[in-house]
């Protein structure tokens, strides 16, 4: 996605117009450096009428679902421009009327709270209304649990969706960064074929089976991985993503890398072997990583930061509308990413949510590096802070990502990566 480079050589050209070339670039810079703050500052007085210096900034970590000793589940939902936010409690994860309905307190710095007992089970989401007007039911951006096709969270804590072992599980060590040696991978592409000899193929248990074989014996899988001699298996987005419908059996059909992010908190349904389920995706992944580690790779994920599947209909513009989203002067999204929206991470909630997320995918997840998407999109200081959190759990996390973006962006150039 980088685009084409090119050089000119000044010293092929007559002094006058190399002085007039060298003008002209310096005056477009300064042209592109004086367009972030007018396009940073009008789109979220536009859509809501709320100045961004206004939007309280919450510092707590408690954002989402957690529950405490005792099992009883408490939502914490930043959404400071609504009115009121309620949460439908439902049966299964997608169909059927909701089995109650709760509305939640307004708490502290734009925060919205419910608790509910020990033992509660259901899936839920949560609806604003904001100016007098209800929006669309959505699951809360923080979900770390979801139902089939991630349109509603699940009540659950992740705690209790691990492994056996899996408080045992420990990064293999490395001895320096340069010994990383990275091979990349799709959780499907590697087991999907009909003769991988692999028997979860497309699925994330089959990244976990061992000694497998195709055709005149080739390695498969897992054992084709150790073989190519890497430390590191950079999986394909393995977030929740909008593509794919997990409610149908895999096809070749239905087919996607997974760069059209829905929940980012979360793991993709449709590798998993029961995405009606919600403890199931979360176990079966770290099953790959706990199996990965046993067998000395580390394993980075590959995260998609810099947009998300459909601006309109997302969580974010839900809760918070012109908050989450760069847009041009004129209000129109802007679109760095040739994705139709980019995500605004120099604003303090949206590089919080990115700074949480990466920390939940290696603590909860125990990954061991991270590979950002179009990270040119995205700011430095929240990259900064990425990299001091994940220090604060273990300096030895990767982050690398890719250095440019797929368009203009509004986005302040003297704080691009």
């Amino acid at each position: 996605m980088q685009s084409e480079r090119w050089v000119k050589k000044p010293c092929s050209y007559p002094l006058i117009a190399y002085f007039a070339f060298m003008i002209c670039r310096l005056l477009r810079l300064l042209l592109v450096l004086s367009l972030p703050a007018a396009a940073l500052a009008q789109p979220a007085v536009e859509a809501t009428g709320y100045p961004l210096s206004q939007y309280p900034f919450y510092q707590g970590p408690d954002l989402g679902l957690t529950f405490d000793h005792l099992g009883q589940g408490t939502l914490r939902v930043w959404a400071p421009t609504a009115d009121a936010l309620r949460l439908r409690l439902y049966a299964s994860g997608a169909g059927g009327g909701p089995i109650a309905t709760y509305p939640l307190q307004r708490s502290t710095s734009g925060t919205w709270t419910l608790s509910l007992p020990p033992g509660t089970t259901g899936f839920y989401t949560v609806q604003a209304t904001i100016a007098g007007q209800p929006r669309a039911e959505v699951p809360d951006p923080y979900a770390r649990a979801v139902g089939v096709n991630g349109h509603r969270g699940a009540w659950l804590d992740p705690a209790t969706a691990a492994p056996a072992g899996w408080d045992d599980d420990r990064r293999p060590r490395l001895p320096t960064t340069t010994d990383i040696l990275v091979g990349e991978v799709s959780v499907r592409d590697l087991s999907a074929d009909p003769q991988s000899g692999i028997v979860h193929k497309g699925q994330y248990l089959g990244l976990t089976e061992t000694g497998t074989a195709g055709p005149q014996g080739v390695s498969t899988g897992l054992q084709h991985l150790q073989e190519l001699g890497i430390t590191h298996v950079h999986l394909l987005p393995v977030n929740d993503f909008a593509a794919i419908d997990e409610s149908r059996p895999p096809s070749p059909e239905g087919y996607s890398w997974g760069y059209d992010p829905l929940n980012y908190f979360v793991p993709e349904g449709s590798y998993a072997t029961n995405a009606l389920d919600p403890a199931v995706r979360i176990r079966e992944f770290r099953q790959v990583v706990q199996t990965l580690h046993q067998h000395n790779l580390h394993v980075v994920v590959d995260v998609v930061f810099n947009h998300v599947a459909d601006a309109g209909s997302s969580a974010f513009e839900q809760l918070v509308p012109g908050y989450y989203f760069r847009h041009t002067p004129d209000g129109k999204l802007s679109n760095a990413t040739a994705c139709g929206n980019e995500i605004a991470s120099e604003r303090p909630m949206v590089r919080k949510l990115i700074v949480d997320a990466v920390s939940h995918w290696a603590r909860a997840y125990h990954v061991d590096g991270f590979r950002f998407d179009l990270m040119g999109v995205l700011d430095l200081e929240t990259m900064r802070a990425v990299r001091v959190a994940l220090d604060q759990q273990d300096h030895r996390i990767f982050v690398y990502g890719e250095g440019w973006a797929a368009g203009a962006s509004p986005c302040p150039k003297p704080s691009a990566p």
